[in-house]
């Protein structure tokens, strides 16, 4: 079942009530990852790398100029820009002087190596400064960048992903870096935009997963637009992309990771796309329009009411001005998307309330480096305030998130949502790949009288403690109300076990204090503007713990959450909680 796009404003009070009933069976993917003959074949591939041999097919005629300089239409981030002006690289809390790198190593975490290689560097240092200032600036770090890296051709610098972004920021920020006069050094920064064409040529169709080759024919096909005598490459180029987008992107717009961030780059990549075909007075293929038209809402969908994304699937809690800067760079008009089965996610907005929620299985390991074990986790939100969220960040390794902390942050416990025996709901291996676990989602989604309610249910814990665990959501249409169940059966195929911990976790947004009266059972939470609500629980031990939530720039900040402790029996246990709006 396709998703459809909300068609209601956020803020419309009561906007998902008419919505008709639907139901679903989602089952997790099991498609076939590479055979041995495959990964044989690119092993061998990425050896030859190596040899003189592929260095000599990625000689030829040097272009003398650019056909055309596509505008960007990304958002840049001003503190990294202001930072290479100082002379130094800043990425999620890392810093590294740029007068001390050595390009053909970079000992640095994969996130910020990749920021380098890519050029991204780029976008941000044209919004720090002017062009007059910042293009020795460009020209000195390139030149030693091709100094590096351009003779030898290996990973991570040449990277399928890497190569086609560095081919489109260099094209896009041409006048900055090559505003130089120095004939010998615009030779050099041409010479290395054809030979990365050349390399993506070949390497495109070998990308090391679904979303590298999508990545690497967008470079192909920039290629054929930028540079002369691109015919034939274009043809190609747009083939091999919109098969790689048919295989990357569901139907409802989704990335097959189901990552946020990778959804936010495959935007900013489609519409920089975009921006060569207008560049060079080209029509627009439409699987590409139709491409961005289906992820912007999908993207969308994962907004709160302030307009910013929630933490799913790695990604963190990124403010409202990046994600409008990104919409507006796509050039597509939407409206969130209510729910998206294969993109797994469903959000119903009610009042100045809105509610997210996993409704689907994780990402296969070959699919997603960060995946995380959240089924049916949630989030919600009322006006610009953050109730209840997910710590999320384990995407944005740096300074402030070492590797061991991300990989906490993929746990179900770092997620709203039931956890038995402190374990995940999908394994998460030594390696970082997700193991075993959830296979199969149910939902079903109702209007009722006044009100919205989701009851859906995974299988993750069946295998190792015989029970299935099913959560009912019912939102009121004015958004005042959120009550909750969190049912734990025996799955029937396997044997429960007797007396197991089971906690439901509660994380708490920016700001809000906390208030326990005589009830033990009841806990009032005072938000940053004054109001309040209230959180009871029905069975099982309220307590309060601490916790964090990670920004949109990979730091953690303190926070608590609301924990609901209980032991389930083999009949099973349901635990009831609500929150309420008190004024």
């Amino acid at each position: 079942m396709n998703a459809q796009p909300d068609n209601i404003d956020n803020n419309d009070r009561g906007s998902d009530r008419d919505m008709r009933g639907s139901s679903a069976l989602i089952v997790r993917q099991t498609g076939p990852g590479q055979s041995l003959a495959e990964k044989v074949t690119r092993a061998f591939y990425m050896l030859t790398w190596r040899t003189p041999l592929h260095n000599m097919r990625l000689t030829g005629k040097l272009p003398l100029r650019l056909l055309a300089v596509p505008s960007d239409p990304l958002p840049p981030h001003l503190p990294r820009g202001q930072a290479v002006r100082m002379g130094k690289f800043r990425f999620h809390g890392l810093e590294q002087s740029i007068a001390d790198i050595a390009y053909d190593k970079l000992p640095l975490p994969p996130a910020m190596t990749d920021y380098i290689h890519r050029f991204d560097w780029l976008r941000d240092l044209a919004a720090a400064t002017n062009r007059a200032d910042g293009a020795p600036i460009a020209a000195a770090i390139t030149e030693s960048w091709i100094a590096g890296n351009s003779k030898k051709v290996r990973p991570p610098a040449w990277r399928v992903d890497n190569s086609a972004w560095r081919l489109l920021n260099m094209a896009a920020w041409a006048p900055l870096i090559l505003s130089s006069s120095d004939p010998v050094y615009r030779s050099s920064v041409l010479n290395h935009i054809a030979r990365n064409a050349r390399h993506l040529d070949r390497s495109a169709p070998r990308g090391e997963n679904r979303y590298a080759r999508l990545t690497g024919w967008a470079g192909v096909v920039a290629a054929s637009l930028l540079l002369p005598e691109g015919k034939a490459r274009r043809v190609v180029g747009e083939a091999g992309l919109s098969d790689a987008i048919d295989q990357c992107v569901f139907d409802d717009g989704g990335v097959v990771s189901r990552s946020p961030l990778q959804l936010m780059e495959l935007i900013g990549l489609l519409s920089l796309l975009r921006q060569c075909y207008l560049a060079c007075n080209e029509n627009i293929p439409d699987f590409l329009s139709a491409a961005l038209g289906r992820s912007v809402p999908a993207l969308l969908g994962l907004t709160h009411a302030d307009g910013g994304l929630g933490a799913w699937q790695g990604s963190a809690q990124i403010d409202a001005e990046e994600i409008q800067a990104l919409v507006e760079a796509s050039a597509v008009r939407a409206r969130p998307q209510r729910q998206a089965l294969d993109w797994g996610y469903q959000r119903i907005s009610a009042g100045n309330a809105v509610l997210l929620l996993d409704a689907g299985p994780p990402p296969l390991a070959k699919q997603s480096a960060a995946g995380c074990a959240s089924t049916l986790a949630f989030e919600l939100s009322h006006g610009a305030h953050r109730i209840i969220v997910n710590c999320g960040g384990s995407a944005l390794v740096g300074a402030a998130i070492p590797a061991a902390l991300a990989r906490g942050l993929r746990t179900t416990a770092a997620h709203s949502t039931l956890c038995i025996d402190d374990s995940n709901s999908t394994a998460i291996l030594a390696g970082g790949q997700l193991g075993r676990g959830v296979t199969e989602v149910g939902l079903d989604r109702r209007d009722i009288d006044k009100a919205t309610r989701i009851e859906a249910s995974h299988d993750g814990y069946a295998r190792a403690y015989g029970f299935t665990h099913s959560r009912t959501l019912i939102l009121r249409s004015d958004g005042l109300e959120l009550r909750g169940e969190d049912t734990l059966l025996p799955h029937g195929r396997y044997k429960a076990k007797d007396s197991i911990p089971v906690h439901v976790r509660f994380h708490l947004g920016s700001g809000i204090e906390l208030a326990q009266g005589g009830n033990k059972q009841a806990i009032t939470l005072r938000l940053p503007d004054g109001t309040s609500w209230l959180f009871v629980a029905g069975t099982g031990a309220l307590e309060i713990d601490e916790s964090i939530w990670v920004d949109g720039n990979g730091r953690p900040h303190p926070t608590q959450q609301l924990v609901i402790a209980n032991n389930v029996g083999k009949g099973g246990t349901s635990i009831g909680w609500q929150f309420k709006f008190l004024g």
